[in-house]
């Protein structure tokens, strides 16, 4: 059964986090649940992280379960016993809660928190991209032993950003690595979304609904822009905004088609003193359960 869920960072954000440091934690969860009415929300800051059941009571108590969480794997830099040492308290925080799916990304050597320009993100050979793809498929069998679906976030900054990133990764990873379909990093690397999406639809475990504004991101491209840069100047959008670029009518047509029954993510981090989260959320989950409608997928 789908469900439908928003990330925290629409309201405080994590790797900037004087982006919404004076919004109350109580409103967070209050926006999301009850006046949204979101079924579920990912990790964040905010939440207690090392406290599977407080994370459980507190965001229960809102009407929300949680999703999952980012974990930044590292497995360019460690071997893949420490990466399973390193994944485990996540997979237990997942598992207590419930979650079905362990976000995982490789942070080791990417740029995407760091003031650097998205020209001078790392880049694999095809050589070394066969090694990362077969590690990571190794933490995707364990993390699948657990009862948990390893779905492999696609970001900017990262050695996995544009399309023939995508191609390259999933050629080297087997079946128990899924992709996690970020339409907003896809459309920003490069990609048409659609297309992408019809390609690896059949391994797409996790979705992410962000839309992108064209116009900043060209402002990020000829300006040299960190990645952060550009999430600060509000490059960033939901579903339904007339500024983003990307059409989700084709994408849950896709998601429909293939019966997919997993979580439509809206993650969408902007400046909320600028872009109203409650204003912008709202527009992005009325948005999608429309077009869910229309498509059959609800």
């Amino acid at each position: 059964m789908i469900k439908f869920g928003t990330n925290p960072i629409a309201w405080a954000n994590d790797d900037d986090q004087s982006l919404g440091a004076d919004i109350p934690t109580e409103r967070i969860l209050h926006e999301a649940g009850n006046l949204i009415g979101f079924d579920g929300i990912e990790n964040g800051h905010r939440w207690p992280q090392d406290d599977p059941e407080a994370l459980k009571v507190l965001l229960g108590s809102y009407g929300l379960q949680f999703i999952s969480g980012w974990h930044s794997l590292n497995l360019l830099t460690q071997s893949v016993e420490d990466e399973k040492r390193a994944i485990q308290p996540q997979l237990d925080k997942l598992k207590h809660n419930g979650c079905k799916v362990c976000i995982v990304c490789e942070t080791s050597n990417s740029v995407q928190e760091l003031a650097q320009p998205l020209s001078e993100r790392p880049v694999l050979d095809a050589e070394s991209m066969v090694d990362f793809g077969a590690k990571v498929e190794e933490i995707a069998k364990y993390c699948a032993d657990q009862g948990i679906t390893l779905v492999y976030h696609h970001h900017m900054g990262t050695i996995v950003q544009s399309p023939a990133d995508i191609d390259a990764f999933m050629a080297a990873t087997g079946p128990a690595t899924k992709l996690l379909f970020d339409a907003g990093h896809c459309y920003y690397g490069g990609g048409d979304p659609a297309t992408v999406l019809a390609k690896y639809i059949d391994r797409v475990g996790h979705f992410h609904a962000k839309n992108v504004r064209p116009a900043v991101r060209d402002m990020a491209e000829t300006g040299g822009w960190s990645f952060m840069d550009a999430v600060r100047s509000n490059v960033f959008t939901v579903p339904g905004d007339q500024e983003g670029a990307v059409d989700f009518a084709p994408l849950v047509q896709l998601l429909s088609d293939a019966k997919y029954d997993g979580w439509i993510v809206i993650e969408a981090e902007q400046d909320p003193h600028v872009r109203n989260p409650l204003l912008y959320q709202t527009l992005g989950l009325a948005t999608l359960k429309r077009l869910a409608a229309e498509t059959g997928l609800i």
